[in-house]
């Protein structure tokens, strides 16, 4: 049995460089087609992002992805295409009622460009019914979908229609999958694994499927190190959450301020006790605001950029890595 790794036991291996100034280095990607600043996003989560920091980041250029709890997605939508947002995108789940309001969007004419298709067992035949009904409702929408943690399911749901992958099972701290259930794979192999697959119609035109990280983001360095492992884009919960201006709530512990970060399969999130993969963590605030977190990951990213000897984020697609 081969061995999985996660994050904290991979090392990067400096290479030389030509760069005379770290601030010189390219953080923007390539998404789907869309250009953004940065290849992270904050998790599409209730206590990680709300309507008015999804604005914020669309008109700015980062990418984002809406959570589907506690609202109505197509009067969202119809918020943000009356605001003429740069990039709109929202989450779904996969029952009769998703498809309600998929069909709501549709007869109101509205535009979204990205829709998650976000439950905890992507690999399903749930989630391959609700790609293939988003896609003939809504061809020209982006759909994201997830969360699978093999390289087969990022095959299935790619052939089935999803135009790019979310990989990650009870890696994130808020989730006690792996606890309860025992299913989980460490995210560095996760990635690693799921990330080299290829569609098309022939074997001369074969396109990559692109890798959302979705997990066991502790620093900023591991949003390198998962790119590193393949990912297109990093997704990360805690490091937003801890953000003075996140929706999260803020409680006051022996006088120092932390902020209530939950999973999505947790009671405070789902307010019943059915099927709870989640818990409540209290992570000390960071005292940055969004803004100021993703220029302090901007900085971090070049500074890894540099120590890869290149000038983009492409040079971390070929970095050498140690498993300590």
């Amino acid at each position: 049995m081969d061995k999985q790794y996660k994050y904290s036991d991979i090392v990067l291996t400096p290479e030389y460089s030509e760069c005379t100034s770290r601030s010189e280095c390219d953080t923007s990607v390539k998404f789907c087609g869309f250009n953004f600043k940065l290849p992270i996003i904050p998790a599409n989560m209730q206590s990680v992002i709300n309507m008015s920091l999804a604005k914020w980041m669309s008109q700015n250029n980062y990418f984002y992805i809406m959570h589907r709890f506690h609202n109505d997605l197509a009067d969202n939508v119809a918020i943000a295409n009356a605001e003429n947002w740069k990039i709109i995108s929202f989450s779904v789940g996969v029952q009769d009622s998703d498809q309600d309001k998929i069909h709501k969007i549709k007869k109101r004419g509205n535009v979204i460009d990205f829709l998650t298709i976000d439950i905890a067992h992507g690999h399903s035949k749930k989630m391959i019914d609700m790609i293939k009904f988003i896609k003939k409702e809504l061809p020209s929408t982006k759909i994201i979908a997830g969360n699978v943690a093999t390289r087969q399911a990022v095959i299935d749901l790619a052939n089935a229609g999803a135009d790019a992958v979310k990989v990650g099972i009870g890696q994130g701290s808020p989730c006690t999958t792996k606890d309860k259930t025992g299913f989980t794979l460490p995210m560095f192999s996760c990635t690693k694994s799921c990330s080299s697959v290829y569609i098309g119609e022939d074997e001369d035109n074969l396109n990559k499927v692109p890798i959302i990280a979705d997990g066991g983001v502790t620093c900023n360095g591991d949003i390198t190190k998962a790119i590193v492992a393949g990912a297109d884009m990093v997704m990360a919960g805690g490091l937003f959450a801890s953000c003075v201006d996140s929706p999260a709530t803020v409680i006051e512990i022996n006088g120092e301020f932390h902020k209530a970060y939950f999973g999505s399969a947790s009671y405070e999130n789902k307010k019943h006790r059915n099927h709870i993969e989640g818990k409540l963590n209290k992570i000390k605030n960071n005292g940055m605001t969004y803004n100021q977190k993703l220029k302090e990951i901007k900085q971090d990213l070049q500074s890894s950029i540099s120590y890869a000897g290149g000038r983009d984020v492409s040079v971390l697609q070929k970095t050498k890595y140690l498993y300590q």
